[in-house]
């Protein structure tokens, strides 16, 4: 699925637009007007997807919004097994512009996992520091290839072709369930979406090719 239209998605707490970036047709999805600033996320949600084990890759690029707050980090991912249009969900996110910066602990915040809406990334980082987040190197604005690979209450998150993931979960918040597959943007983001593809163990695969 080469993300160059809307057709089979429900845009939640955005706005979605086809456009090109870096040289290729991509989903654009920022925030609603005034909400620029809010602590919440903008989704896409990719409608015919029931998606329990399986992967899903998929190319995004991210940075912080123009005017966004000096704590904003590019944060884009990918929601997985959402329901009741994303209010509950598995989501492995990145923060781009972690990745190269000149502080380590920074560093060891690239990516993240979270569970909605009971395991927001600050509560998990207070309850089991480092374990739920992991150091990969990113770049802000760059076009960036995520893995995820998820059996039962296992998940793995891959980044950028590597043969090893950057960060393994366990212990799925929401236990063995199944949902929806969402494109997953902050609304601080100016976030960019290319190239889904969703290969689910759930009766017949379904398969969205480049």
């Amino acid at each position: 699925m080469r993300l160059d239209s809307l057709i089979g998605l429900e845009v939640v707490n955005g706005k979605a637009e086809v456009a090109t970036y870096r040289g290729r047709p991509a989903l654009h999805l920022t925030p609603l007007p005034d909400h620029e600033g809010a602590d919440e996320a903008s989704l896409a949600i990719v409608t015919g997807t029931d998606f329990d084990d399986g992967t899903i890759e998929v190319e995004v690029a991210g940075a912080p919004r123009v005017g966004a707050p000096s704590d904003s980090r590019g944060f884009i991912g990918i929601m997985f097994r959402a329901q009741d249009r994303g209010a509950r969900g598995e989501n492995f996110y990145l923060r781009p512009t972690d990745g190269r910066a000149d502080d380590q602990l920074r560093r060891n915040h690239s990516a993240q996992y979270e569970s909605m809406p009971d395991f927001p990334w600050d509560r998990l980082r207070k309850e089991s520091p480092g374990a739920y987040e992991a150091y990969t190197d990113l770049e802000a604005g760059a076009w960036t290839k995520m893995k995820i690979v998820v059996s039962g209450t296992r998940a793995q998150l891959y980044v950028n072709g590597s043969d090893q993931p950057c960060l393994i979960v366990k212990d799925l918040k929401l236990g063995d369930t199944h949902g929806q597959v969402a494109l997953w943007s902050h609304v601080t983001t100016d976030g960019y979406f290319s190239n889904l593809t969703v290969k689910s163990a759930r009766s017949r695969p379904l398969i969205y090719h480049k």
